[in-house]
Formats: C-alpha cells, structure tokens, sequence
C-alpha cells in the first residue's frame, strides 16, 4: 500500500504560478496527476515514469505545466505556470504499482494509490 500526500494549492491570479507536491510512502513504477472540477468528471493532466522520467501531458496543459519528481524525496511535483480561471479544480496526485509499456496512462483506472486531493483556485 502506498500512501499519497499533496500539498501546494491555493488561489491564484490568471497568469500566475503554483507548485503542487506529492509525497510518496513507497515505490512506484508511474505517477501521475488529475483534476476535477466541480460537475465535472476526473480528467488527466500529467505523468512521468518513476525511474525513467518519461513525461507525457494533456494537451490543455502542454507548455504550461511541468511535471518532474525526486527520486530521493521520495516526492512528485507539478509546476504550473501560467494559470487560466479553467483550470480550476482539485488536483489529485495518482500512483502506478505494476509497471506499463507506455507512460500515457491517462486513465484513472489505471492507477492504484490516490491522494486527498488539493484545491487550485485561479481567479480572473
């Protein structure tokens, strides 16, 4: 059992930036970060393999959002910039136990562990 813990969110202006964190309590092959807005269903926004750090991202965050983790920290990060009053939500951090072929796991049945979730509110 893995144990997810996020923490970093808060109210933003549009334009600005965040960093979310996730602390991890065991390995993991795939980590990954959702966000779900209110009425709306969970939709991905990011992974990165553990060991490897192959990254992959949704298109509505390419170029603005970063995702990275340390490996010695045992943590994962999602470095937001450039924030729009869309993606508010509450960001949830995901983690993988078995290992895949592909870090496009943008599905969140294909992950195993979740956090509690942490609320990213962009004001216009």
């Amino acid at each position: 059992q893995v144990q997810l813990v996020e923490s970093g969110g808060g109210l933003v202006q549009t334009g600005g930036s965040l960093r979310l964190s996730c602390a991890a309590s065991g390995a993991t092959f795939h980590v990954g970060w959702f966000r779900q807005a209110p009425g709306k269903e969970r939709e991905f926004v990011a992974a990165i393999h553990w060991s490897v750090g192959i990254t992959y991202y949704a298109d509505s965050v390419k170029g603005r959002f970063t995702i990275s983790r340390d490996n010695s920290k045992n943590t994962m990060y999602l470095q937001m910039n450039s924030l729009k009053p869309e993606d508010t939500a509450l960001y949830y951090c995901a983690a993988r136990k078995k290992p895949a072929v592909t870090t496009r796991l943008t599905r969140p049945d294909e992950y195993d562990y979740w956090g509690q979730g942490t609320q990213v509110t962009v004001s216009s």
